[in-house]
């Protein structure tokens, strides 16, 4: 009986010490709740661009933080898809050669985000396998980058507000992802 009781102490203290050394931020990215949404936000580079993002889709309400990287994709895949189909409309209109090849560039750029860096990383997440739901999600920054690069020398960026939001959210999507590993 003694031991019982002797033993059943020790595990209590144990548990007492395993749950009072655990870093909040671990405790903190478990479960769900509104304020998960901000507790993630905290941990991005954009934080009033992650609330927005995520508060405006009604699934963040319960999502724990596998829930809220796959909302960010899919707001993510939206805002560059819109991005490119501005891109392509620009491209049927614009006449000076020097826009045109810019133009043409973030159309490459922007396929490949659509295509193939943002698929990379809905399927990582969805699979648990979020490493390579980071590389996606930064290939995708980097693309939209590029793209912006490819501006440098024109006297305006057409495409500056919406190329800022894909990278930036592209940068929210891999800290939200990273937080998976």
């Amino acid at each position: 009986m003694n031991n019982t009781i002797s033993l059943t102490l020790l595990h209590l203290a144990f548990c007492f010490t395993l749950v009072s050394f655990t870093p909040i931020s671990a405790l903190e990215l478990h479960g769900t709740g509104a304020n998960m949404v901000e507790t993630t936000c905290q941990k991005t580079p954009f934080y009033n661009l992650c609330v927005s993002a995520l508060k405006s889709d009604p699934r963040s309400s319960g999502a724990d933080v596998a829930g809220l990287a796959q909302i960010g994709t899919d707001k993510l895949k939206a805002k560059a898809t819109a991005t490119l189909r501005q891109i392509t409309a620009l491209l049927k209109v614009a006449k000076d050669p020097k826009l045109k090849m810019a133009l043409r560039d973030c159309a490459d750029y922007y396929n490949a985000i659509v295509k193939y860096d943002i698929p990379v990383a809905v399927e990582a997440v969805t699979k648990g396998d979020p490493k390579f739901g980071v590389e996606g999600a930064t290939d995708a920054a980097n693309e939209a980058d590029a793209c912006g690069r490819g501006f440098k020398n024109q006297p305006k960026f057409p495409i500056y507000a919406s190329n800022k939001v894909v990278h930036d959210l592209s940068a929210v999507v891999a800290s939200i992802v990273q937080l998976l590993l």
